[in-house]
């Protein structure tokens, strides 16, 4: 790889994304002029790898020299080779327990197949999830069809009771410290992820795989489990239209918000060859 090589890791909602889950036209030539340099463009998201893989489609990140990483860094997947290069799984051992025990608390709690959300209930929080990203659901009968293989994650999802997601994570999840790991990614969603997995993690993963120097490497994100991927990358780049407070975790805050462009002025002030913005 040339020590010229830069790569962007870049969150998709609120950040690569506009409020109409669409990418800008700006946003999507900027993309354009940085592949064109060789340099590399990862998605980076907390969805599961059926959407993040059909977002990078629509968009062109399919390329060679563009990947994905899916599930908050649990899963990375190379999209033209079409084969998943890193994946860290929780055991099913530990996931059905916790998993149970967020619907005897009556929360509620999903899993993934390859193509689809998996859920016991068909409830508002499912369809909110639904309506926000580009994958179906399937409804389930029992706890062992919502695990048809260890999964990369779980996730519980609480529109009006952020209260009893958090007195789910310390009661159920924190006790498993060491195996598995839980953060806030938005208001609404718990995420429950095998210990080490992190946007963070994938970030120095992928340099080190492709053999670009940490320094290059430059990470746009605008929500809380984009923070160990902000803290990360050489330059972490916060949107301006982030959740408060997350500037603080980065060292370039954008003047333009996912609506205009943000990801775009990243491109043109970090990866861009001078005389080509």
């Amino acid at each position: 790889m040339g020590k010229h090589t830069k790569i962007l890791f870049t969150d998709l909602d609120g950040t690569l994304l506009n409020d109409q889950k669409e990418v800008t036209a700006g946003n999507q030539a900027a993309i354009d002029r940085a592949l064109e340099q060789g340099h590399k463009i990862v998605v980076t998201t907390g969805r599961p790898l059926a959407s993040g893989v059909h977002i990078a489609e629509r968009i062109g990140l399919t390329r060679e020299g563009c990947y994905v990483i899916a599930f908050n860094g649990g899963q990375i997947y190379d999209p033209f080779h079409k084969k998943t290069i890193y994946g860290k799984t929780i055991s099913t051992e530990v996931a059905k327990p916790l998993f149970q025990e967020a619907l005897n608390r009556g929360l509620h709690v999903q899993s993934y197949s390859d193509t689809s959300v998996l859920a016991m209930e068909d409830r508002p929080e499912l369809h909110y999830y639904i309506d926000r990203s580009t994958i179906p659901y399937e409804i389930v009968p029992d706890v062992d069809a919502a695990f048809p293989f260890d999964p990369y994650k779980i996730l519980l999802v609480g529109l009006d009771n952020r209260p009893d997601l958090e007195k789910y994570q310390r009661e159920c999840v924190d006790p498993l410290k060491g195996t598995v790991r839980s953060f806030f990614s938005t208001e609404y969603y718990l995420e429950v992820a095998p210990e080490g997995v992190s946007k963070g993690f994938a970030v120095k993963w992928m340099c080190d795989h492709l053999g670009i120097p940490l320094e290059n490497s430059v990470a746009a994100g605008d929500a809380p489990n984009d923070v160990e991927m902000l803290q990360a990358a050489h330059v972490g780049a916060v949107m301006c239209n982030a959740y408060e407070g997350m500037a603080e975790y980065g060292n370039y805050v954008t003047e333009r918000d996912n609506n205009h462009d943000g990801v775009a002025e990243i491109i043109e002030r970090f990866l861009l060859k001078k005389g080509d913005e």
